[in-house]
């Protein structure tokens, strides 16, 4: 695989862990994307990392999602390669219009920051193939906007393309409302696009990848799409 691209936008803080996975955990090569670049034809996939582009003025991602950047990510996951949004890039891709939905505020309109059991409900993308149907996943959360909101024919839609690939859930992999941290509609801790190769979640797999961390649940995703 040609080298991977990390993108950095103005307050992002979960870009040096996102490069030292991919460098150091995966020997892939891995380059810092600056939020003004134009080009992006030399990478092979690209990743939009979590933090607070922008100050989450607005809402989280509202402005990030004019970056000049953007343009050229919405063009570089249009042409089929992959991109992922971790938390505050999840937010920029629904933003962006290249995921569906909404990411609101937490239903308890608090910050939440915790390990959390995330279902692998669809193995079937670039991301989860490297997982098992229903495999269960411990990655933290932190946000404060991190709550799914889909309306009803959309979350049909979800379900129907089986774009849903994580689910909040308990240890055992039930998905009940009282493993859902945030509120998400049927929830939803991770979404894909219809053609499988933009990734959404607000999970940090990166911050559970690393022996360091003393956690690797998270490292099986990275491993799915930087395999080959």
């Amino acid at each position: 695989m040609k080298k991977i691209g990390v993108v950095v936008f103005p307050g992002s803080n979960c870009d040096h862990d996102l490069y030292y996975v991919i460098k150091h955990e995966l020997k892939k090569d891995v380059e810092f994307v600056w939020h003004k670049e134009s080009n992006l034809a030399d990478y092979a996939a690209v990743f939009l990392p979590g933090g607070f582009s922008y100050g989450d003025y607005l809402r989280g991602g509202a402005i990030a999602r004019f970056s000049p950047v953007m343009n050229e990510v919405i063009r570089f996951a249009n042409s089929g390669k992959p991109v992922m949004g971790i938390c505050n890039g999840f937010q920029v891709l629904c933003e962006a219009g290249l995921l569906p939905g909404a990411l609101l505020k937490n239903d308890t309109l608090e910050f939440v920051c915790q390990h959390v059991n995330v279902r692998v409900t669809s193995p079937d993308s670039i991301f989860t193939r490297a997982c098992k149907d229903g495999q269960v996943l411990n990655v933290p959360i932190a946000h404060g906007e991190g709550n799914y909101f889909a309306n009803t024919e959309q979350l049909h839609e979800l379900e129907e393309h089986d774009q849903i690939v994580f689910q909040y859930a308990t240890v055992e992999g039930q998905v009940s409302p009282d493993a859902n941290p945030n509120g998400s509609r049927l929830n939803v801790a991770g979404i894909c696009n219809k053609n499988r190769n933009v990734l959404g979640m607000m999970p940090h797999p990166e911050r559970a990848a690393s022996p360091l961390l003393e956690s690797m649940d998270g490292r099986v995703i990275f491993e799915s799409l930087l395999a080959c």
